[in-house]
């Protein structure tokens, strides 16, 4: 695997002081899964009476892992959940050894925490294609177990990256009706960024008190606002995962119409989401795409991702060249409608381009000004109805190609 030697200019400043969520604990070990002395493996513990809800890759080549946590989380239960995480093996590509790893440590989770094994989930993380030395895992579950504590979360943050350069946690305390409650998270991600229902690996919890039913609409609708609006290189996952635990114990019952609630948890998740771009793979600028204008949100939707997924617009941002014509180009080909002479285009709020030409106002020292920024919007209006959507990426660095290119070594 590529060996990290600087944390991304974009990273925050420091881990958040995540608060202690009642009923969820954690703890991380060293079992060796790829690297020696690193710590790889996370153990998440919920109590009897949370509910779980989760969304998932829709690649075809998804792991064993998804499979097994997609045939699960429909299911009802009482008796609390487990979540086991290991970094450095994808446990994708593994055939029926796969399957085997995942039912292994399942059992052994199940046998040292009494949970039933259909309450167990499991992710992997890392190369794909390599059986995963799951007994290595397993030698070190009553470890965890004996080690679980409500305060480490942000050592569990840390057991589950890989090309990661820092990692990645976000809360918050929202006051409802019926009381306080907390959400907090973590999640990893760096490359390979092009969610399809889920982005990489993704753990929230929330000591609110929320069905089964309306935690799953909660997370999907929200994820599709977050985590499906981000991208680094335009690659989904084979184990893209998120998972969310509501464990009740705050006694503050939620549901659907909480509005407040579910903007808080947005936050969570955009939170996660942003920082997840902001490590992309040799990331140097963090890069929102606004769309105005399309015919729908689809067409909206469509040109943004054309956007933010060029290579040449990517590259041009990375050198802090302000070259608006690739920004015309990646709409031309993203197939939504669009017309060449009703194009607007806006770095941040300078005006570059309208009625199918440069701005007459335009002067081009504005645009390399603002392109130095870390942080640069990119605003298109298409000029077709009222369709609209926003897309966060990141720019194209030689960085990735050096991290990319000895992955495995």
């Amino acid at each position: 695997m590529a060996k990290i030697t600087s944390v991304s200019p974009l990273a925050p400043a420091a881990f958040p002081d995540l608060p202690v969520i009642e009923g969820v604990r954690f703890a991380s070990v060293a079992a060796g899964v790829r690297y020696a002395g690193r710590t790889d493996v996370m153990l998440t513990l919920l109590d009897p009476g949370s509910t779980v809800a989760g969304v998932f890759t829709r690649s075809a080549t998804r792991s064993a892992n998804v499979l097994d946590c997609q045939s699960k989380i429909g299911g009802d239960s009482d008796a609390g959940a487990a979540i086991i995480v290991n970094s450095g093996n994808s446990n994708a590509f593994t055939g029926k050894a796969g399957d085997g790893s995942v039912a292994a440590i399942c059992a052994a989770v199940a046998k040292a925490t009494g949970l039933p094994e259909a309450r167990v989930f499991t992710s992997s993380t890392g190369v794909i294609g390599e059986r995963l030395p799951h007994d290595r895992i397993i030698a070190k579950v009553d470890d965890l177990v004996a080690a679980l504590d409500a305060g480490k979360g942000a050592e569990a943050a840390r057991a589950i990256m890989t090309t990661d350069t820092f990692p990645k946690g976000a809360c918050t305390t929202v006051a409802l009706p019926g009381g306080e409650v907390k959400i907090a998270g973590f999640a990893k991600g760096s490359g390979m960024i092009a969610p399809d229902m889920a982005t990489m690996l993704v753990y929230i919890f929330t000591d609110a008190k929320v069905s089964r039913g309306d935690l799953q609409t909660m997370v999907s609708e929200i994820n599709d606002r977050s985590f499906n609006c981000i991208t680094v290189d335009s690659d989904t996952s084979t184990s893209d995962t998120l998972l969310m635990g509501a464990t009740g114990a705050s006694g503050v019952e939620v549901t659907l119409a909480d509005s407040d609630f579910a903007q808080a948890l947005e936050g969570v998740f955009l939170d996660l989401a942003h920082q997840v771009v902001k490590d992309g793979e040799g990331a140097t600028k963090f890069v929102t795409v606004n769309v105005t204008g399309a015919k729908t949100d689809a067409d909206a939707r469509t040109h943004a991702l054309a956007i933010a997924n060029s290579p040449l617009v990517k590259t041009a941002i990375a050198g802090e060249d302000p070259n608006w014509g690739r920004i015309v180009m990646a709409v031309g080909k993203s197939g939504a409608a669009a017309d060449r002479d009703r194009l607007t285009i806006r770095f941040g709020d300078v005006l570059v381009a309208e009625n199918g030409w440069v701005a007459p106002s335009y002067k081009e020292e504005d645009g390399a000004a603002l392109m130095k920024q870390p942080e640069i919007a990119v605003n298109v209006d298409i000029g077709l109805g009222a369709g609209k959507a926003t897309v966060w990426t990141c720019d194209l660095t030689h960085g990735y190609i050096s991290i990319n290119a000895d992955y495995r070594s």
